[in-house]
């Protein structure tokens, strides 16, 4: 069998008149020309880059992400948890006891250890409650270890509360805009353990973080675990629950938001990360299966955190502390 012939080549074998072929072998040896730069490919990670960048620009620059969505926004707007409203939580620890009355969160009743150690936080707590007319209930060891669940820890304390009522990812948007500031957020893609929610939530206190973003399905919700993790950080730290976490991103970011994804095979070092003082939510994946496909592709940039060969992987909590730091600390010095 005759090998097939380059496009463009003439068949010395073949006899009498041919056709022409309109110029294409003459395209196909003169090419497709020079390669695009690297930053005039969308695909390429310089592309998404300056892609973000007159994203920023268009948006006005440090402290202005673009116009809010017609209609405006509803600064009450809040999504209830999806338990039963007649449900509670059971917030333990004294540490989130004392935050979640110090916030004025409604609760309805504490609970407190017979022969508890009265130290000072135990105190403020009690007249945080008598102050604010709250039931105060003694009652035994056991039955708080009851409340407490499986694997939770009381200190001798207990309180019931409302369930969590989160916020909406736009609100808290346009919220840290009206107030001057540059929003840094932490979004969850497939984040299941709420211990490690809890932890993201104290992280993002502690590094100046405005929020966190969890998708409305296949994620943790602010149960007990998380609130005793976050060591009260839940009652300072607004969470938000987004529909649809990847039309979410895109929301952001025609508003400006640069979508940064954290991921062990990423295209740049987190040392090396560019527009850290400009508007950010990172997106962290679950330590198992990482981000998913789509809200992979709809990251600006995709950042590896650089650890010992030794080490496989960061617990998804560590992960979202260290890119928070690492943000915050460009911030600080840039101002």
């Amino acid at each position: 069998m005759a090998k097939p012939s380059r496009p463009g080549a003439g068949n010395s074998k073949k006899k009498g008149a041919t056709k022409g072929t309109g110029g294409n072998g003459r395209k196909a040896l003169e090419g497709r020309g020079n390669t695009p730069k690297a930053e005039d490919r969308a695909w390429h990670v310089a592309g998404k880059r300056k892609a973000a960048q007159e994203r920023y620009a268009a948006a006005g620059g440090k402290g202005r992400i673009g116009q809010k969505p017609q209609g405006g926004s509803n600064p009450n707007r809040r999504v209830t948890s999806s338990a039963a409203s007649n449900d509670t939580e059971t917030v333990t620890g004294r540490n989130s006891v004392l935050e979640a009355l110090r916030t004025k969160i409604p609760a309805t009743t504490m609970y407190i250890a017979q022969r508890v150690e009265m130290d000072d936080r135990v105190k403020e707590m009690l007249a945080i409650a008598r102050h604010r007319e709250i039931p105060v209930l003694e009652v035994t060891r056991q039955e708080l270890d009851r409340m407490a669940g499986f694997d939770g820890v009381h200190q001798g304390v207990a309180l019931k509360v409302p369930p969590y009522e989160y916020a909406h990812p736009q609100d808290l948007l346009e919220q840290v805009i009206d107030r001057g500031e540059t929003p840094l957020f932490i979004a969850l893609d497939g984040i299941t353990d709420p211990r490690n929610l809890g932890a993201i939530i104290r992280s993002t206190a502690a590094f100046g973080g405005h929020g966190v973003i969890l998708p409305q399905r296949r994620s943790a919700s602010v149960n007990s675990a998380a609130w005793k993790t976050s060591a009260g950080a839940a009652a300072r730290v607004p969470v938000a629950l987004a529909a649809n976490l990847t039309t979410m991103l895109k929301e952001f970011k025609k508003q400006g938001v640069f979508v940064l994804g954290l991921d062990g095979g990423g295209d740049v070092s987190l040392p090396a990360l560019e527009l850290a003082d400009r508007p950010v939510v990172i997106v962290v994946g679950s330590e198992g299966k990482g981000l998913s496909r789509l809200v992979t592709e709809t990251c600006d940039q995709i950042v590896s955190i650089p650890i010992s060969a030794a080490t496989e992987s960061l617990n998804a909590g560590i992960a979202a502390s260290v890119a928070l730091y690492q943000v915050n600390t460009l911030r600080a010095a840039r101002v």
